[in-house]
């Protein structure tokens, strides 16, 4: 990485740790924050059934998601989920509800207001099967193989660099594990300014990826069985997509842990 480089990530990585701070303090004074610097309305999308939110409490009124990825990672009792960019806990609270006593949820954010937030939230539920951990989604402090889910929420689109965050996601999965994740995607074949202006427009300053780039990112971290897509335009160039993507299981012919990767 040149010098260049790492600090343009730097100052991305500190404005989208900002936003994320200032967003807790809303949520803390008893306000509705912004899904994107451009967006006023609050969440991105209406994806979660309303009783969900009503019943996650303070983490539901303080999602900043595009989509609902508990609606594609089909969480199973007795397993163990990652949800990177976990913001105020609304995705790891409900997934930890799917696994179960058996089952585990971490989440991982690196602002801290968020992380205070989210740790508040799951006192507040009652939830002892929640870890939430300080990081960034290009270096998740987990080890190898650790995990059988990894959901996200409109997060890694934020990220300076992909190729690095859909590394890590192949890493930390178990053999057979698998990726359900929503995510905003820039339409096929655009001019790469007037892509970076809508990204821009939509909260995704780092840009996002268009859907070949995007499936080839995650075909190159080693993962397959890749599936986008696109849900709601939110802006001129930008959908929301559903993303979905496998670990494959080892050559041993070992079977996955818990279950087969996602149906066709």
């Amino acid at each position: 990485m040149t010098t260049d480089h790492g600090d343009r990530s730097a100052v991305a990585r500190e404005r989208v740790r900002a936003r994320y701070a200032t967003a807790a303090g809303q949520v803390r004074a008893g306000l509705t924050p912004s899904c994107s610097e451009t967006d006023p309305a609050g969440m991105c999308g209406d994806a979660y059934d309303p009783a969900q939110l009503a019943d996650a409490g303070g983490a539901g009124a303080a999602s900043l998601g595009c989509g609902n990825p508990l609606a594609v990672a089909e969480l199973l009792e007795g397993e163990t989920v990652l949800d990177l960019g976990s913001g105020a806990g609304l995705d790891v609270l409900l997934s930890a509800r799917r696994v179960g006593p058996d089952g585990f949820a971490y989440g991982l954010d690196m602002t801290d207001e968020m992380l205070d937030l989210a740790r508040r939230h799951a006192t507040e539920a009652g939830a002892t099967n929640v870890e939430f951990l300080r990081g960034h989604i290009e270096a998740i402090p987990l080890p190898d193989a650790s995990v059988d889910v990894v959901i996200s929420n409109c997060v890694i689109n934020l990220s300076p660099d992909k190729p690095a965050v859909f590394a890590e996601i192949a890493r930390v999965l178990r053999p057979g594990g698998r990726v359900g994740v929503s995510d905003l995607i820039g339409d096929d074949e655009t001019d790469p300014a007037a892509l970076a202006e809508a990204a821009a427009s939509a909260g995704a300053i780092t840009g996002v990826l268009t859907r070949p780039d995007y499936r080839s990112g995650l075909l190159a971290a080693g993962l397959t069985a890749v599936t986008i897509i696109p849900t709601v335009r939110v802006a001129t160039h930008v959908h929301s997509a559903i993303v979905r993507a496998s670990r494959p299981i080892s050559l041993s012919g070992r079977r996955a842990r818990r279950r087969a990767p996602f149906p066709d």
